[in-house]
Parts: structure tokens; sequence; C-alpha cells
């Protein structure tokens, strides 16, 4: 179970994070982190993956404070997915899997990471076929294909990812949010995933934090707080949120509204 309580980061005296509050989230469920560009999404994941020093505050998991933790003891339970990924080295993919796996050695509860199941994340993700491809010979999808199976290898307690799906087309996204339910549920895994794609956020995720200039200002499911009201007053957009005939929500965009006087 994932809590964070009165959360503050800032960089430098420039506060980004101002004494933010969720949870709990449980084990086992997606949940969306939303919000317009400069909010502190990507903050407020560096800061609970041990990147960035927090101001006051706590990162509880599963009862323990992860801001009080190592950072090679966080790394053992957190693992974090940066929207830009690292220059690639000339590693093939197997092997960059195979490395990110070795990360949790020393993690008693660390899963299988033998080379039938390097392959079979891979399968799952479709790219088996590139396992023995070179990480910088590989497109801005492929790389970040590959970048989840380094993080699904090493089943954490605790998923961040920040855009994932950025570089994706629409039915690799669609598949690689399936892919990301399942092994959250199977593994009991907390996932916490940065989108901007609302339309992703409704469909595909168990829950959804809204935040804005910092603070939470929404937390429930996505249908709760994804609405024609919260998309006015956060993104400025008129917008509204209907459902199919098969009970999927969807955002229809009318305009932007009027900025705030």
């Amino acid at each position: 179970m994932l809590q964070i309580q009165d959360l503050s980061v800032a960089y430098g005296h420039r506060p980004i994070i101002r004494n933010l509050s969720a949870g709990p989230l449980l084990p086992g469920r997606v949940v969306s982190l939303l919000g317009p560009n400069g909010s502190g999404k990507s903050t407020l994941l560096k800061a609970m993956a041990g990147l960035l020093k927090v101001a006051r505050g706590q990162v509880l998991l599963d009862g323990q404070d992860l801001t009080k933790l190592s950072f090679e003891r966080r790394a053992q339970r957190v693992v974090y997915l940066p929207q830009s990924l690292p220059a690639a080295v000339h590693l093939r993919v197997f092997e960059s899997v195979m490395v990110a796996a070795r990360a949790s050695d020393l993690d008693p509860h660390a899963q299988d990471a033998s080379p039938q199941r390097i392959l079979e994340v891979l399968g799952r993700l479709g790219i088996e076929h590139l396992a023995m491809h070179y990480l910088d010979q590989l497109s801005g999808g492929q790389k970040q294909l590959v970048g989840l199976a380094q993080a699904l290898i090493r089943t954490p307690r605790l998923l961040l990812l920040d855009e994932p799906l950025s570089a994706l087309d629409l039915n690799y996204q669609c598949h690689v949010m399936d892919l990301l339910a399942q092994e959250t549920r199977e593994h009991g895994l907390t996932t916490l995933i940065v989108l901007h794609d609302l339309n992703i956020a409704l469909q595909r995720s168990d829950e959804a934090l809204l935040i804005r200039e910092g603070a939470l200002v929404g937390h429930g499911r996505p249908d709760q707080v994804v609405t024609a009201e919260s998309l006015a007053a956060v993104y400025q957009v008129d917008a509204r949120v209907e459902t199919c005939s098969r009970g999927l929500s969807h955002v229809l965009i009318d305009g932007l509204c009027a900025p705030a006087s």
C-alpha cells in the first residue's frame, strides 16, 4: 500500500510540490497521474524515486518511509522509468534487460531473471525479435519498450512511469497499458503512470490523481476525476466526457476556455 503524506519538493527556493497527500493507493492497481505541463507530475515521481530531495513529508510503501531509505535500498523496491531515456549504450537488448534484472539481485524477494523470463517479458511487449539488436540501433518507440522491459523484469513493489507511451503508436499504447494492468495485478504492484492522453487514462487505469500547480485537486476513479468541470478548471478547455455503448468514457474537446480574469 502506498501513501503520500504532506509531501513538499522544491527546486532551490522555488516550490514545486506543495503539501501533497494522497492514498492509500492499493497494490494491484494502475493509477494515472494527470495534470497540465508544469504541474509537478514528473517532479513527484522523481522525489518518490529518490532522485530529488524531499523538503518535508513522507512516502510510505507498506508502512515504510521511502524518504528515509538509502538509494540502494529504495531501488530494491521502487523502479522509475524516466520520460527521456538515457543515451543508448552499445548493448544488446537482451543484455540490457539482464543488467536491469541484476539490479535486484540483493533483494531476497526478487523474481526469476532467467533467460527464459527475459525472453518472455520481451515477447509480451512484442519485441522478442529485437533481443539481439543493439540499443543504439533502435527507434525511439522501440527504446521505450525496452525501457519498460527493464522495469518489468524487476517486479518492484512500486512502479513509477513518466509518460511511457509518448513514442508509441496508438495500437502499442493500448497493448502496453493492458500489459501493465496485467503485470500490476499478477505481481501485486502499485503502478503510478504519468499520462497526457485523458482517454487512455479513462479507459485503462483503475484510479487517477489530478495535480495542478503542485497540489492534488482530484483523486478517485478516472471518470470521477476527469469531468467537464475539472477539465475547465485545470486544463482550461471546454470539453464533454461521454460514455459509449460499450461503457467506455471519452473526452470530446469543444475548445479553449476564456482566460480566467
